[in-house]
């Protein structure tokens, strides 16, 4: 029996991750804060739910006085409960009150800075996850295309590891303010930089004042150490960010060993050379490394897959052709469709969800309201300071408001806190209006913009808080109603646990893919919003060598370490392989069973263009039952389909290649997913399946066929045994409607008594196409 989530749940969800906060009164009193869930609302009308609240805990505590100082939040929409802070006494006699269904202290979701892995379910507690089964993937070696790595930290620590793998073929050099003898050890055991064909196109020199930089793998700008520390840092305890999270700090195979090749420099924010990426490659493939991760994408338009400008396309290939899996990340140009990046089949490609976790930071304003915001906030708090709002003037009289472009009043800024509304979401923005308000001795700012959450911190401890535009509205017209309006920002907390629901991050690049559609892109998700990991000594949002960081590139060595788990437990498995067992294997659904939902303007249902297979699930990849398997035949089929000559392929394969004069159907490629961009009225494909779990063993297939199609599977009915270890498919998809659609979702899942193989089914009927049919 499944056992879901009351409806409690789902309003938290709303009121933290989105910042629709709850208004509540000001309260100074100091209890341990305890959550009353009263099961359905009694009422349609929210204030009556809040009065009959105010009205209970009246009963324990005494007065309604007392209780506007002890009521911390009123769920009053979708179901009925409230939070409060509470001694243990008066939460004992509230649980016995006829109507109260519980009372659950709030002490049970505590935050873990690793939280990433335990939301995944690699908690080192399990003795029977694939974490302890693969040894924390002892002897893999996981390779980090990125800007170095800082040695000193601890995340690096070789303590406990025995030899370095004996396949390990590689170099560690020495270089500026990096010593090989002293600098490598037994977690990173290897590390080089690759710089000339950067250089070439450069031309100006590094280590500026505004950009500092190291001839060496020592890394200047934090982002590498991120990541390496992601996938494979060894444990750190008694970790914190600013005070936030405290707790263990560890890589996703904190066993694996690492290989570091800095390909990235520190200009203009981190610039790659294709020359140099190849470069990397080409040594990475000799020196031995079983996983390859890489937050490394380009700009919008993509080249082709036999384009050696795309040095991770081609490099890539290579390695994958050797039996290495290359990981990468999906970009940060969501949500907008067609924007994700390394697109090829034979890449992994990771595109970033949020986590159950989040940061409600409270904004109490002078009437005694207080409305909850996002931020990383732990600076200096202020009490109740001045609170401005700059009006314009003339034809446009909000534009002084914007974020973006804030004209601000010297004299009336000082010491205040500033309201303003971003029609602009991004980072920069955000920090120029908090440069600019600090500039104008303003002393806080309040961002009013589409939900999302991924926070922006802005530098010195000064609070950048977010909220939506429901509550700027509030805030608003709270300003424009008094006239001395006054707030007091309070420092951001965390709240972590089953309430909360993972999404698929706004930032997130979206699917499909603008070189080949019928290839699914993203492959697979993996948490990417504020993710805690060791960090360079020089970068400028450190915090004792640790920093919160967002984006694909925090996504990217999540799965990495995962593959590196995968790799120890099933060294035999290839590249596709892995591929196929974390996207069948992947969760579409929170862990309460309600679907995942993708972040954007507005919020909707997540769909294959978001999360590929869904958000990673690292046990059940590990016992997957059937892969769709592929080697090089398959990508040159994929190669011919897309309609490269021979000469590109064969440069790219390094094999003599003909494509067949009829060319092939890339509906055929064997990826664990069916794409149909242009269905007109029904068409066939082919898919193989290999049977990695017990020898006997039959699976049914299940169908959710997109709305207005048929989806018809034969046979329907596989029978494995000793001698049957692979078997094919075919599937037909037939259309219904007489109109061009959009993109309709369903799936195609083999089932047994143990195990589901899912995969995404993604179709557009295509009446009147949009371009010429070649065929």
């Amino acid at each position: 029996m499944i056992n879901r989530l009351p409806p409690f749940v789902i309003v938290l969800i709303l009121s933290v991750l989105n910042g629709q906060g709850l208004m509540t009164s000001k309260v100074e009193a100091k209890s341990n804060v305890h959550i009353v869930y009263l099961g359905e609302r009694p009422f349609d009308d929210p204030k009556r739910v809040t009065d009959s609240h105010h009205d209970l805990l009246a009963t324990v505590v005494g007065s309604k006085e007392i209780v506007s100082d002890l009521m911390v939040y009123s769920y009053r929409h979708g179901f009925s409960g409230f939070a409060a802070k509470l001694t243990e006494s008066q939460a004992q006699k509230l649980s016995e009150l006829p109507g109260v269904v519980r009372v659950i202290p709030n002490s049970l979701h505590r935050l873990q800075t690793t939280r990433s892995w335990d939301f995944l379910g690699l908690s080192s507690h399990y003795p029977t996850s694939v974490l302890q089964n693969s040894k924390m993937g002892d002897g893999v070696i996981i390779g980090v295309f990125d800007t170095g790595a800082w040695p000193e930290s601890k995340a690096f620590s070789d303590e406990g590891l025995g030899p370095i793998p004996s396949h390990w073929k590689g170099v560690c050099k020495s270089g500026d303010r990096f010593n090989a003898s002293t600098h490598c050890n037994r977690k990173i055991i290897g590390a080089r930089w690759f710089i000339d064909g950067f250089l070439a196109e450069y031309g100006q020199p590094l280590n500026t004042t505004e950009d500092p930089e190291f001839l060496s793998p020592r890394d200047a700008n934090g982002h590498g150490t991120h990541t390496s520390s992601t996938a494979s840092g060894s444990y750190v305890r008694n970790i914190s960010y600013r005070g936030l999270g405290p707790g263990t700090v560890r890589g996703g195979a904190p066993r694996a060993r690492l290989a570091i090749y800095k390909v990235c420099w520190n200009v203009l924010g981190g610039q790659c050379a294709s020359a140099d990426i190849l470069k990397a490659f080409d040594e990475a493939i000799h020196d031995g490394v079983d996983v390859l991760s890489l937050s490394i994408g380009y700009s919008l338009p993509l080249f082709s897959e036999v384009d050696e400008r795309d040095g991770i396309a081609t490099g890539s290939f290579h390695a994958v052709a050797r039996g290495i899996t290359v990981v990468c990340g999906a970009a940060n140009e969501g949500p907008s469709a067609q924007t994700v990046q390394n697109t090829e089949p034979w890449i992994l490609t990771v595109a970033a969800s949020t986590m159950d976790r989040a940061f409600p930071t409270p904004i109490t304003l002078g009437n005694n309201k207080t409305f909850l915001g996002q931020a990383i906030f732990t600076g200096k708090e202020n009490g109740f300071t001045g609170l401005t709002y700059p009006e314009g003037t003339g034809l446009d009289p909000t534009s002084a408001g914007e974020c973006q472009t804030l004209l601000l009043n010297s004299t009336l800024v000082p010491g205040k806190v500033v309201l303003c509304f971003a029609s602009v979401t991004g980072r920069v923005a955000i920090r120029l209006a908090a440069a600019t308000v600090q500039e104008a001795g303003g002393i806080g700012l309040i961002v009013v913009k589409n939900p999302t959450d991924a926070l922006i911190e802005c530098s010195d401890g000064f609070p950048c808080i977010e909220v939506d535009y429901e509550i700027g509205t509030r805030i608003l017209y709270y300003i424009r109603s008094t006239k001395s309006p006054t707030v007091k920002l309070s420092h951001s907390r965390t709240f972590v646990g089953k309430p909360l629901s993972a999404k698929v991050a706004f930032f997130s690049s979206r699917g499909p893919s603008s070189i080949a559609p019928e290839i699914l892109k993203p492959d697979i998700t993996a948490p990417g919003v504020h993710i805690l990991a060791a960090t360079s000594q020089m970068d400028r949002w450190m915090d004792g060598g640790y920093a919160i960081h967002s984006g694909t590139s925090m996504a990217t060595p999540h799965v990495s370490g995962i593959v590196a788990l995968l790799k120890a437990v099933h060294p035999d498995w290839s590249p596709a392989a892995i591929k196929s067992a974390l996207v069948t294997t992947a969760r579409t659904k929170d862990a309460s069973g309600f679907p995942l939902f993708a972040e954007g303007s507005p919020q909707k249902l997540a769909n294959p263009f978001d999360f590929g297979g869904g958000i990673i699930n690292p046990d059940a990849a590990a016992d997957p039952g059937l892969i769709y398997d592929m080697g090089l035949l398959d990508y040159t089929h994929y190669l011919c389909a897309m309609g490269y000559n021979n000469s590109a392929i064969t440069r790219l394969t390094e094999r003599s290649t003909a494509c067949p004069d009829e060319k092939p159907s890339i509906l055929d490629v064997n990826v664990p997913s069916i794409t149909i961009s242009s269905l007109r009225n029904s068409v066939t494909l082919a898919r193989t399946v290999t049977n990695v779990g017990s020898p006997k063993s039959i699976y049914r297939a299940v169908i959710e066929p997109p709305i207005g199609l048929t989806v018809t599977v034969k046979p329907h009915i596989l029978v494995f045994n000793s001698r049957t270890k692979k078997i094919s498919f075919n599937v037909t998809i037939s259309t219904a409607h007489q109109v061009n659609t959009g993109y309709l979702f369903g799936s195609l899942t083999w089932r047994n008594e143990r195990t589901d193989v899912r995969i995404p089914l993604s179709v557009k009927t295509e009446i009147l196409q949009s371009y010429a049919d070649d065929n």
